[in-house]
Order: structure tokens, then C-alpha cells, then sequence
């Protein structure tokens, strides 16, 4: 049975049973908890606690999960044993008080054993040391005992709070001859025995103290790993040796030139599965960055391309694999095709900006192995790895791990905490330096509204360190201010630009963080090559993360409009940040908001996107702005000439960032949470953009 017909009959039979088949949610989840989908029941924890109904009494899909950060992190297993995956899809089945333990069981045993035909003398049943009634139901369907074990393995919770039951597990035995332990046992980690399908009995709720209330009704959440069945139903040890992976790792092997072998299997299975993580994600509009689930989404990328760099492989790699995923998938998943541009342009655009790191990186650790003692690589360089060449720990540790060398991690994390002394440090200190350089010319930065610059800039100054400097190397971390640049500094609550520095069309700069010190824009990076003050540069703007800060931006002004219209007009912004993963905005206002308040301001907002307003971008004197009835920031000082943004007949406000021309560039918004931060002053996270969706 192909991985495609999988999908079919699972869902074949529970619509014959009842359930209302729905759509795979988004990898970004609601729970601001979890960084990604890790299961199908992420999607029903307001259904399961009563808070919303459920679409139906019984529902079915399959979902697309990602478990690689945070407290579910399958990463470093991936590539080196069978069945881990970072990406995977769940088949799940759910009964919002409807059925409950005896059909559950049924419907699973009848599916596995009757529809799929797997023989019932190789499933093995676990169940809750305390659940007697899940057990007896077993003995009664198949006559066989199950193995009664303990929390670790026969309970499951969404998360360290909320919905949570006894869970019973059937496990498939792989191999009969094999040598290995039952679940449960000192023996189980062989490979022998695999899970094939987990019915939890979702009956209670825990809060943060550990103590369990009973929900208001008993609910079944079930989940079953579709790559485990094909392996199982295609009568192969190994997930990656199904149909669908073996398709993708001959996209590889075309791509590199290179056959799969026993020596190089771990790299052609962490590319495929990385290939998956990173597209569905972008795809779902995670924006690759170094901060949640961008920093993780970056993390599978860059030890992606470590593994073709092992294959041989220079260049571009998930960006030319890319299209072989939406042949696999595209059909199942179309987002994967209908943002497939835009995901293939992300993706190189950090493959080119990690190229040039990875090859130095490459070099350092190389010269740092003769001086290794006992196997164990020092922490400081570990960590300069980290800090210089934007090599995560985990890379680190992937690349030593064939040479049987670990990383002494105790010393990297010391690095690590001892730099983020430095850096808060430096903030306030780099700052003060660069107010020290009285004799520099303030930044010409008109061109920050129109995203680019057809003329180079001249480099005015660098700062190293806690030195200015005429000229710096390849691999320093600098600041540098030009001439004139179209980089946006952050400022009001917008983040900075990111980008590039050429000379000829080749990079010398990554440009990581752009800031304001007075009249100075300051470019913050590492160098690629060495640059001297006087060289002449063309500075480039990544536009994909510029153009979702732009939404973003946008976003939070229809977003006061909507409070102002939605709860009073005496609702006042007091402050704010934006970036491309998501809007954060304070506002003054006495109490929290009703579920159906932020309902109302999220359907306003997404009403105004979808009627595709006109934005205008106008400077004006400051009392044409204020004739005009535009809004100022509570406590903020203008100059006699200001920039007015204008969204249709919804919105005026004095704002110098940057914004889109049409409200229907933001595709989408959505509040995900809302609270106090202080007395009167409430704050919302809202995703805009294809992060919303």
C-alpha cells in the first residue's frame, strides 16, 4: 500500500464511522506554549477543555506536525536510527463526548488487523498500570493480556498543563527472529517492537500546580505516525525506505551526483526529512530568524546543508529540492505549490547567506581537532563556532559525532550566558561610542521608504569591538556606517533591516541587525571579506523579511483602529514591537478583553484586509497632519515635518516605518493572545501575513 492510499483509507473508514474529516491545521499553532503542531490534538485543547464547540461530535484527519525545539525535539535523533523524523504526519481520530473507550479500542484494533490486514499474533497492547477497564476491554476483543505500564508511557498530555488521560498503545513486532524487549522493558530501545496507533482517554484537566480536575466530557484523542505504517505495510525496517522518502532521496542523489550507501545513509535521510521540516514550515509562513521557531526552522536548514556539503555538494540544496516535495506532497498539501516561489526564494536566500559561514566555520573546527584532549572539544570554541559562524550546538555536535569527539557543553553554555552579559553591555556601550563620533555626518536614509539603492555607498566607519577602525577582516563582527543607505533602522517599535553588503556583486558583509544612534544608522554583521573605511559598497535589503515587517507594521494600525472601534475611542497605543514573526502592541484599557471583544477586533481587521484599502504614504507638515486628524503616539515627540499613513477611511496616524500600499497585502491577521502587562495597560500578539493563515 503506497503512503498516498494510506491517507485514503484511514480517512475512508472513520468517515464511514461517523466522523467529519477535516483539513490539516497550520504547523504554528494556536497554544502560545508550543513552537510547533507536535500532534493532531494541539488543534482541540479549547474543545476538549468545553471553552469552543467542536465542529462535530467525531472527527478525523491527518495533520502535519513538526517536533524539533522545545520539550519535544526529535532533531538529533533523525538520520541515525529508523523511524525519527522532525516532520511527520499524525492520523488521528477524536470523540468530543461521544464514544470512548470500548469503540476507540475497536475502531483501531478493527482498522489495524481487518482493513489493513496485519497479522493480530505481532501486535502487542500496553495500558495504564491504573486503568482496569481499558485492559479488561482488550482481554475481551483479542484475548490477549496487555502490558500495564506507568505515567512515562501510558499517559499523555498535550503540554505540561491542560488536557490530559491514561493512554493505550499498540505496538507492531518487526522483526519476530530479532532479538529485543517488550515495551516496557530494560531490552524495549532495540527497534523490535514500534508504535503503531496511541488511544488516550483525554479525561482531565491539569494546571500548573499538577493537580487534575475532570474535563466536562470524556474525549478520545488518538494518534498513529503514517510514516511508521508504510514502513509496516511496504514490509520495510527503516521509514526512509518507503516509497515517499525513496523518491526524495533520489532527488538527492540527482542533485549531487551521489548513490546512497550504507556510509552515507544518515545524510540522504536527514536532508529528505529536513527538506520536509523546512518547506511545510515556510510554506506555513515561519520566516527563518534566530528567535523561536525561525531559529529552529534555520537550525534543520543549515544542518541540511552540512550533510550536502558531506555528499560533495557545493550550492544551493533544499531551494534545488524544493520541487521534488511538491511532486510528492503537493497534491495532499497545496500550500506546498501555491507558495512554492516564495518558499524557494527564502530558503536560498539563507543557503547563499550561510554558504560562505559554513566553509569558514569548516576551517576553524578543522584546525581546532589536532588540539582536542580526551575527545572533548572546549566550550569557547564550540561557541565561537556558534557566535562567529552561526553554527547551533547540535551542528557542532552532529559534524564531531562520526569522530567520536564531544563537545564539552558545560563550557559552551558558561560562553554563552557570560555573552549575553557582554551584549547587554555592549548595547548601552557601542551606543555611547558611537555618540562619541561627533564628527560624522548624519546618515542619509531617505531611500529607507523605497526598499533599494541603485548607487554603491561609502563606508564611513567601523567599529570593532570597542575600537574604530580603518579596516577590518574576514569572520570580525563590525558595525558599520555608510553615507547614505536604504537599510531601516529600528526605530518606533519597528525592527531593523537585514541584508547584504556587495563590492562586484559579491557579499562582504551579512547584515544581521540594523540600529539608530542619533542621526547615524549603524549596520551590524560579520564579514565575509575585509573592508576598509573609504571601500564602496551596495547595500541590499532582504525584501521577504522587509515586505512581512512592512505587513506587520500596516497590521497594527488597523488593529488600534479596530480597539478604538470595538471597545472605545479613548483606547490609546503605548507602545509596541513589529517584526516578521509577529506584532505585538500595548494599549490602554481597564480590563481584559471578552473572547467575543478580540473576536470582533481580529474579524474588523481581516474585514479591512479583504476589502484591499488603499495605504498612502504622505509627509506634511505637522499641523497639516494634525488638521488632517492623524494620531499621534501617546508621549511622543514629532518635528515640525511628519509622514502620515492612511488606510482608506480607517485609519490616519503619524508614523515614520515602513507599510505596504494596499491592505490586502497583509493576506490575514490573527489575535493569539491578549493580557496585562500593567496596571491599565493591556497587550496583544497578533501574526499577520501567511503566519495568520
Amino acid at each position: 500500500m503506497t503512503y498516498n492510499e494510506i491517507r485514503k483509507v484511514f480517512l475512508d473508514y472513520f468517515k464511514q464511522h461517523g466522523h467529519k474529516i477535516v483539513p490539516s491545521a497550520s504547523l504554528i499553532p494556536e497554544d502560545p506554549n508550543l513552537l510547533f503542531t507536535i500532534a493532531g490534538v494541539v488543534l482541540w485543547k479549547p474543545e476538549l477543555r468545553g471553552e469552543r464547540p467542536a465542529p462535530a461530535p467525531r472527527v478525523a484527519n491527518v495533520q502535519k506536525c513538526i517536533r524539533a525545539g522545545g520539550k519535544h525535539n526529535d532533531l538529533e535523533d533523525v538520520g541515525f536510527d529508523n523511524r525519527h523524523h522532525t516532520f511527520f504526519e499524525m492520523l488521528g481520530n477524536w470523540s468530543f463526548g461521544d464514544y470512548f473507550k470500548e469503540e476507540a479500542i475497536t475502531m483501531s484494533w478493527e482498522v489495524l488487523t481487518k482493513v489493513l490486514g496485519l497479522d493480530p499474533n505481532r501486535l502487542v497492547i500496553t495500558t495504564h498500570h491504573s486503568d482496569d477497564e481499558a485492559t479488561e476491554i482488550w482481554k475481551k476483543l483479542t484475548g490477549k493480556d496487555a502490558i500495564r505500564l506507568g505515567d512515562k508511557d501510558n499517559w499523555w498530555a498535550i503540554g505540561d498543563t491542560g488536557p490530559c488521560g491514561p493512554c493505550t498503545e499498540i505496538h507492531y513486532d518487526m522483526q519476530p527472529d530479532m532479538i529485543g524487549g517488550l515495551p516496557g522493558s530494560p531490552e524495549e530501545d532495540c527497534g523490535r517492537f514500534v508504535e503503531l496507533w496511541n488511544n488516550v482517554f483525554m479525561t482531565y484537566d491539569r494546571d500548573a500546580n499538577g493537580n487534575l480536575t475532570p474535563l466536562p466530557k470524556r474525549n478520545i484523542d488518538t494518534g498513529a505516525g503514517l510514516e511508521r505504517w508504510a514502513a509496516v505495510l511496504q514490509n520495510k525496517l527503516d521509514n526512509y525506505d518507503t516509497d515517499l522518502f525513496v523518491n526524495l532521496k533520489r532527488a538527492v542523489s540527482d542533485l549531487t551526483g551521489v548513490k546512497e550507501t550504507e556510509t552515507n545513509k544518515p545524510s540522504f535521510k536527514i536532508i529528505t526529512d529536513h527538506l520536509r521540516s523546512v518547506g511545510f514550515a515556510i510554506a506555513d509562513g515561519v520566516i527563518p530568524s534566530n528567535a523561536d521557531r525561525g531559529y529552529v526552522i534555520r537550525r534543520i536548514l543549515r544542518r541540511a546543508m552540512r550533510h550536502g556539503q558531506i555528499l560533495g555538494h557545493k550550492g544551493g540544496l533544499l531551494s534545488e529540492l524544493y520541487p521534488a516535495l511538491v511532486t510528492e506532497m503537493g497534491d495532499t498539501y497545496p500550500e506546498l505549490k501555491n507558495n512554492q516561489q516564495h518558499v524557494v526564494e527564502i530558503i536560498r536566500n539563507e543557503e547563499n547567506s550561510f554558504t560562505d559561514m559554513l566553509q569558514n566555520g569548516m576551517k576553524l573546527l578543522e584546525s581546532e581537532l589536532p588540539n582536542v584532549n580526551n575527545g572533548i572539544l572546549p566550550g569557547d570554541v564550540a561557541f565561537k563556532l556558534f557566535d562567529t559562524y552561526g553554527f547551533p550546538l547540535d551542528l557542532t555536535q552532529m559534524i564531531l559525532r562520526d569522530k567520536n569527539i564531544k563537545v564539552d557543553v558545560n563550557a559552551f553554555e558558561k560562553c554563552m550566558n557570560e555573552q549575553k552579559e557582554r551584549s547587554r553591555a555592549d548595547t548601552r556601550g557601542t551606543k555611547l561610542l558611537w555618540e562619541s563620533q561627533t564628527d560624522l555626518p548624519a546618515t542619509i536614509d531617505i531611500e529607507k521608504y523605497e526598499t533599494k539603492t541603485d548607487k554603491p555607498a561609502t563606508v564611513l566607519s567601523i567599529l570593532r569591538g570597542e575600537e574604530f577602525v580603518k579596516s577590518a577582516n574576514e569572520n570580525d563582527e563590525v558595525e558599520i556606517v555608510l553615507d547614505h543607505t536604504p537599510f531601516y533602522g529600528t526605530q518606533g517599535g519597528q525592527v531593523g533591516d537585514m541584508g547584504v553588503f556587495k563590492i562586484d556583486d559579491n557579499v562582504v558583509m551579512n547584515v544581521t541587525e540594523t540600529n539608530r544612534v542619533g542621526g547615524l544608522v549603524v549596520h551590524k554583521g560579520v564579514l565575509t571579506s575585509p573592508i576598509n573605511v573609504g571601500d564602496e559598497v551596495m547595500p541590499e535589503i532582504n525584501q521577504q523579511n522587509r515586505q512581512q515587517i512592512a505587513r506587520a507594521h500596516t497590521a497594527t494600525h488597523l488593529l488600534q483602529a479596530a480597539l478604538r472601534k470595538v471597545l472605545n475611542e479613548d483606547v490609546e497605543q503605548r507602545g509596541s514591537k513589529v517584526s516578521p514573526d509577529s506584532v505585538r502592541f500595548d494599549f490602554s484599557f481597564g480590563r481584559a478583553m471578552t473572547t467575543e471583544e478580540k473576536q470582533a477586533v481580529e474579524d474588523l481587521v481581516n474585514e479591512w484586509i479583504k476589502s484591499d484599502l488603499n495605504v498612502t504614504h504622505e509627509e506634511m507638515d505637522i499641523d497639516s497632519a494634525k488638521k488632517r486628524g492623524a494620531m499621534a503616539l501617546f508621549g511622543e515627540k514629532y518635528g515640525d515635518r511628519v509622514r502620515v499613513i492612511t488606510a482608506g477611511d480607517v485609519s490616519c496616524e503619524l508614523c515614520g516605518g515602513t507599510h505596504i500600499y494596499h491592505t490586502g497585502e497583509i493576506i490575514k491577521a490573527r489575535i493569539n493572545k491578549e493580557k496585562s502587562i500593567s496596571s491599565g495597560i493591556r497587550r496583544i500578539t497578533m501574526s499577520v501575513g501567511a503566519l495568520a493563515e
